[in-house]
């Protein structure tokens, strides 16, 4: 199964897969590498509890945000996207407990994207 969620990353040809794709690449990668895929995971995570697919679901909004804050959290203290992700985290969880309607990442700026860049030596 990893090596699957492997290549079908690869073949995703961008930076983050994202969607119901992403969320089961990148849960099970960071089972096995917590500090390289775990950032992306909270990422995913958070973007989908903003997805019009749960919409309806406040329960599941806020699964997905708890778990994007524990992922987040777990990441380790030198990882250098540990501290935006949890932000980012729990920022939308606070929202989502507020009631208030979340806010598209797409419109967070170029910055986030850039951190979510792979560093290329960690594959090496």
């Amino acid at each position: 199964m990893v090596e699957l969620a492997r290549v079908r990353l690869l073949s995703a040809n961008r930076r983050v897969v994202r969607g119901a794709e992403g969320l089961w690449i990148y849960r099970l990668l960071t089972q096995v590498e917590p500090e390289t895929y775990g950032s992306k995971l909270a990422y995913v995570l958070v973007e989908a509890s903003a997805s019009p697919l749960v919409r309806e679901l406040p329960e599941r909004r806020l699964a997905l945000l708890d778990e994007a804050v524990e992922v987040a959290k777990a990441l380790g203290t030198s990882n250098p996207y540990r501290a935006k992700m949890l932000a980012r985290a729990l920022a939308a969880r606070e929202r989502e407990l507020k009631g208030r309607p979340a806010e598209p990442l797409a419109s967070e700026g170029r910055e986030h994207r850039a951190a979510l860049q792979e560093d290329p030596r960690e594959h090496a």
